[in-house]
């Protein structure tokens, strides 16, 4: 590696009379912060170039990391945080100072409410000038913002503690609770410099970041006793499960127990959808009648209706056992008879080797009455998902994906929108896990192309990133990312010409609804802009045609899918979340 200086705070000119007399092998900060990274076995950086990191990514890629280059640190981020579900390995986002950091902290907040590990490092002021608020360039008082927004929060001073305060970030993001993770890294660290020897030894290779925690035994008897007791039982399986990559023993456990689960979102594909003991498609009887409920990395949040309510049939119906790495998680909605704390690898092992011999199954009936269900609702849309007519809605449209995704099960599938996100979750079946990634607890918009282009860069698979119009203006500028690096992404774009739908009218007449956009939009000929295929289809069959051959293609391909602009509802599935007027102006 090449270097410039000595010793912290020696001028070039110092240094260069010094290495006269008495030459010795450098290393700088920038070199420590790569070799601190590549040490611990993360090769890959998500970020936007600038002042005062733009040297740095630049040497990354020289050191043989691989770099890549977004048009906006959102995205970058979420690039990051999804890198970091995927791998268990704490994603890289890189920034600039001040707005770049802004850029990225929303991307960061997500992945700590997410539980994806991720680091996001950031450039920025000296202290001594931001101290005293004397209007340095981009002067912000960074690591004081990120505090409250992320799992944890570390500057670094001296070059000498760059290897500290990486292992520091690296176990933070990953070990428990994963979450996000800063790291500040002032302008002045990068050119400091001290004796190369030195400087690999304080480098810091983190041994056993994310320890198995094994469950009390007293924990796993009592939540076995619920479960012999229970007449109903269910399983719930949250995105916390299918980071945990335990998936042998996840499926193990459902079907030597055979009981009936549900998986959330980013769960689906733990165990194909279409498996027997799947109650996927028999959601709303399941969570209403059943008795004794299993929740394996799932939280009883917003999604779940915080486990009371109409969703959960007769209050204090429903004992709870939970399994969470974070004890501070159990009785956060709904008293949880059961608590286990532990990783999920370890406590679903446990109840799989306290079933024993004399485990007789779930009640046989509970198992048939969620099978009926299940056919039948599966029967009823059927119909709505073999329409072959123009213009399309979003069931139509969504039932030729659905084909697309059991035709291709090892193909990842990014989703987000309002009626694309909800009604997608339910209609197209996975198959493998970690398959599926979408908007999760949050529910916030714009992870598309961030979580796309990490998915191709870090699994090598097809990725098919299924958008609302309206959710993909958050990222979309990101199709030139998508085609300079050659990522094998296919985008397809519901456009119904607005926010929910496109038929809304301001009622003035002076301006377009607030809800909607420019009518008949070519989202398509971005993607031509940039080197990429576009397409532009309006009937199912067109629409399965050009997803197969951008697939088989491997090339970056957007399809414009023109939905029906009266098709879709308030916020899908969620629109009783928007408050509503009672109000009536004359």
């Amino acid at each position: 590696m090449t270097v410039v200086a000595k010793k912290l705070d020696m001028s070039a000119a110092d240094v260069a009379i010094a290495d006269f007399y008495s030459p010795t092998e450098l290393t700088d900060g920038f070199h420590l912060v790569i070799d601190a990274l590549k040490l611990n076995g993360i090769d890959t950086i998500y970020g936007v170039p600038g002042i005062p990191i733009t040297d740095l990514g630049r040497m990354a890629q020289a050191e043989g990391m691989r770099v890549l280059s977004f048009r906006h640190e959102q995205n970058a981020g979420n690039a990051a945080a999804i890198a970091g579900f995927l791998t268990k390995k704490p994603g890289i986002c890189l920034t600039v100072s001040a707005p770049g950091f802004l850029n990225g902290l929303t991307a960061l907040a997500n992945a700590t409410t997410n539980c994806f590990p991720m680091i996001l490092i950031s450039g920025s002021s000296e202290r001594e000038i931001v101290d005293l608020q004397q209007g340095d360039y981009e002067e912000m008082d960074q690591l004081a913002i990120a505090k409250p927004l992320c799992k944890a929060a570390f500057r670094v001073l001296h070059a000498c503690d760059i290897g500290i305060g990486v292992a520091r970030a690296i176990r933070a993001a990953v070990s428990g609770r994963p979450g996000g993770v800063y790291l500040d890294l002032p302008a002045k660290l990068f050119a400091q410099v001290i004796d190369a020897q030195h400087g690999a030894k304080s480098l810091v290779k983190v041994i056993d970041a994310a320890p198995a925690q094994l469950p009390a035994p007293t924990a796993i008897a009592r939540a076995l006793d619920e479960l012999r007791n229970a007449k109903r039982p269910l399983i719930i399986l949250g995105k916390g499960a299918a980071y945990a990559q335990a998936d042998d023993v996840v499926r193990e456990f459902v079907e030597r127990s055979g009981i009936p689960y549900v998986p959330m979102s980013m769960a689906k594909g733990l165990l194909p959808d279409t498996h027997p003991l799947s109650a996927g498609a028999a959601r709303s009887t399941a969570l209403k009648d059943s008795d004794v409920v299993l929740l394996v990395g799932a939280r009883l949040n917003w999604l779940l209706s915080h486990g009371k309510g109409k969703a959960w049939g007769e209050p204090g119906s429903k004992r709870f056992i939970q399994i969470d790495i974070e004890p501070r998680e159990m009785d956060s909605n709904v008293e949880i008879v059961a608590p286990v704390v532990g990783d999920i690898g370890s406590c679903v092992s446990a109840l799989l080797d306290g079933l024993g011999d004399g485990w007789k199954g779930a009640p046989a009936e509970w198992v048939e009455t969620i099978r009926a269900k299940r056919e039948a609702n599966i029967a009823k849309m059927a119909p709505k998902l073999m329409k072959n007519t123009a213009p399309m809605d979003f069931h139509s449209a969504l039932g030729a994906l659905r084909t697309v995704i059991k035709e291709r099960p090892d193909a990842i599938l990014v989703n987000e929108g309002a009626n694309t996100l909800d009604l997608a979750r339910g209609i197209i079946d996975m198959y493998q896990p970690r398959k599926r990634l979408d908007v999760g607890t949050w529910g916030i918009m714009g992870i598309g192309m961030g979580f796309a282009i990490a998915a191709a860069v870090e699994t090598g698979k097809p990725v098919l990133a299924v958008e609302g119009d309206s959710a993909f203006g958050f990222s979309g500028m990101e199709v030139e990312t998508i085609c300079r690096y050659k990522l094998p992404i296919c985008i397809v774009i519901f456009n119904n010409n607005g926010i929910y739908r496109g038929t809304d009218t301001d009622p003035t007449g002076r301006d377009p609804a607030t809800t909607v956009f420019v009518p008949d939009s070519r989202y398509d000929r971005m993607m031509e802009a940039f080197g990429g295929v576009g397409a532009q289809v309006f009937t199912p069959d067109e629409l399965k045609r050009a997803v197969d051959a951008a697939m088989d293609s491997g090339k970056p391909t957007l399809i414009n899918a023109v939905i029906d602009p009266a098709a879709g509802s308030e916020s899908g599935n969620i629109g009783s979340l928007n408050p509503q007027s009672v109000i009536k102006r004359k």
